[in-house]
């Protein structure tokens, strides 16, 4: 009881209806997500789930295993884990997809993320400011920044981290892209048909670039299963989300449409890609030194200053002191 009027009785008192708020904010997320959770189903969406469970069994299991399927257990989540908007849903699997998260439920997982750090931080927040900070003068602003704080960084996290997977391995996919089309040529030229010289560059480049290693093995299974070969390009070149790709998939296509040769377009734009790698790394070399100024500035100009003119300012004092 002397802990509560104490806290009452000082600054803690004027911002108990703020931090009331929150905590009862935490409370109606809990409830409403419990609720959410645990309503019951819409007998339409079982009537459309019977039906569809009833088409699935006529088409066969090993074609519904070809296919997949969402998790059962997340469907009746779907409102609370996914956007409700087809665009929006539609943009977050292909994001999700180019950072290498392909499975069918990646975009709940995501928002389910979001949500639990979200709401995790946010109790941190609130712990970390009873504990430590409710004691001292803190203004509104500094308690706004101590609750929410927390909970904006854990819901902006799988973002972040999604973001930086993505650039990292799309960076991988355009570094070992020339050098795949180079093994490529290599194979075509030697007699091996397309199917083929992908499934060994794919083998020969893992070691090195296992993403693009990965796209090229899922296009030749996937050909192998007898899908469409432009479909199956095009889609690849959805997932790497990387120019060079979708200009190599459209001269492909192209290729096979017209009847021209595939070696021949492969020699050119494995030429291509060899001279954009060249110009990369020259532009990458032009911005160094800029970038190193900064630096160069920060480490090197101090020191070079005090070993100039600290004898000097010495001297001056020793001057200054004997006059005295």
């Amino acid at each position: 009881m002397t802990f509560f009027t104490d806290m009452l009785s000082g600054p803690m008192g004027e911002l108990l209806p703020i931090i009331g708020a929150g905590i009862l904010g935490l409370m109606l997320i809990a409830i409403t997500a419990v609720m959410m959770m645990n309503r019951p189903e819409d007998p339409l969406d079982k009537l459309r789930k019977s039906e569809a469970a009833a088409k699935a069994s006529k088409q066969g299991q090993h074609q519904q295993r070809l296919r997949g399927s969402k998790n059962d257990k997340l469907d009746k989540y779907a409102g609370f884990l996914e956007p409700q908007d087809e665009k929006q849903l539609s943009e977050m699997r292909k994001k999700l997809m180019q950072a290498g998260y392909r499975d069918r439920d990646a975009v709940r997982y995501f928002h389910f993320a979001q949500f639990a750090l979200g709401v995790g931080g946010l109790v941190l927040g609130v712990l970390y400011y009873v504990l430590f900070k409710s004691g001292g003068e803190t203004s509104t602003t500094q308690v706004v920044l101590y609750i929410l704080g927390p909970g904006g960084v854990g819901y902006m996290a799988p973002k972040y981290w999604v973001t930086k997977r993505q650039q990292q391995r799309q960076e991988e996919i355009t570094d070992g892209f020339p050098d795949s089309l180079d093994m490529m040529l290599v194979c075509v030229e030697a007699g091996q048909s397309l199917d083929q010289a992908i499934i060994r560059v794919s083998n020969e480049i893992r070691s090195s670039f296992p993403a693009l290693a990965d796209e090229y093995l899922m296009v030749s299974q996937q050909i192998k299963a007898g899908r469409d070969k432009a479909g199956v390009l095009n889609e690849m070149a959805d997932r790497c989300g990387v120019q060079d790709i979708s200009s190599f998939v459209t001269v492909l296509v192209q290729s096979q449409t017209f009847g021209t040769s595939i070696a021949d377009a492969l020699r050119v734009y494995a030429s291509e890609m060899r001279d954009k790698r060249v110009m990369r790394a020259e532009e990458k070399a032009n911005k160094l030194p800029t970038k190193m100024t900064l630096a160069t500035m920060m480490f090197t100009v101090p020191p070079l200053l005090i070993i100039l003119v600290g004898p000097s300012v010495l001297g001056i004092m020793d001057l200054a002191a004997m006059s005295q």
